[in-house]
């Protein structure tokens, strides 16, 4: 993506905390016609330590064996994988003069991806279990209870798969080249609905202490 010095962010310091505050992404791969085929599912960040590691942080995930993303992912390994954090509309009123136009603030990730498939029952149940403990912890007896040919109907139902991030860019566009609008974008993003109260949250955590 398009990535100016200014808005480029770290994978410890940002990419992590925006992966695991909103883990619905896009995985996107080559489709048999060679056109880009997209499928928006939840990640997991493997471990907290392997997450916080740049060089082997590695993506759990699965999709049903009805998608044929995962054949995608089988002949052409590797994929892209895009998260996206809190948006919102920037109006050109936060200037301290006229000649301005609006913006749209962001924060994203983008990862290039290694997939290994995952297929094998018992790989899968503990991949789920992670996915589980994760999410809902208390949906872990629940899913115990329902019994093994239950269980293993719903497994056979899903590829699951290990995302190994192999690059990553990480954007923060918070107009941090424009410190004249800072003060009146920080107010007005502090004022208003949950996306703007989250980038608000980022500009304070970004701004140089002084």
């Amino acid at each position: 993506m398009y990535l100016p010095t200014y808005f480029r962010g770290d994978w410890t310091e940002h990419a992590v905390r925006l992966i695991q505050a909103d883990p619905f992404a896009s995985l996107i791969s080559t489709d048999d016609a060679g056109l880009p085929f997209v499928s928006h599912l939840p990640l997991l960040l493997q471990d907290k330590a392997d997450a916080l590691d740049r060089t082997n942080p590695v993506l759990l995930g699965h999709v049903a064996r009805s998608n044929p993303h995962w054949r995608y992912l089988q002949a052409r390994p590797q994929s892209v994988v895009t998260f996206l954090g809190p948006h919102a509309y920037l109006s050109p009123q936060v200037y301290p003069d006229l000649v301005r136009v609006p913006t749209w603030n962001y924060l994203a990730v983008h990862c290039t991806v290694e997939a290994v498939l995952i297929d094998e029952p018992e790989a899968k149940d503990a991949l789920l279990k992670k996915l589980i403990g994760d999410h809902e912890p208390s949906y872990a007896a629940q899913w115990r209870s329902l019994g093994t040919d239950y269980q293993r109907k719903m497994l056979a139902g899903i590829v699951g798969f290990e995302l190994r991030v192999t690059a990553y860019e990480c954007k923060l566009k918070l107009n941090q080249h424009r410190p004249e609008a800072h003060d009146a974008t920080l107010r007005m993003y502090e004022s208003g609905s949950d996306r703007q109260r989250a980038l608000a949250e980022w500009m304070i955590r970004l701004k140089p202490s002084s």
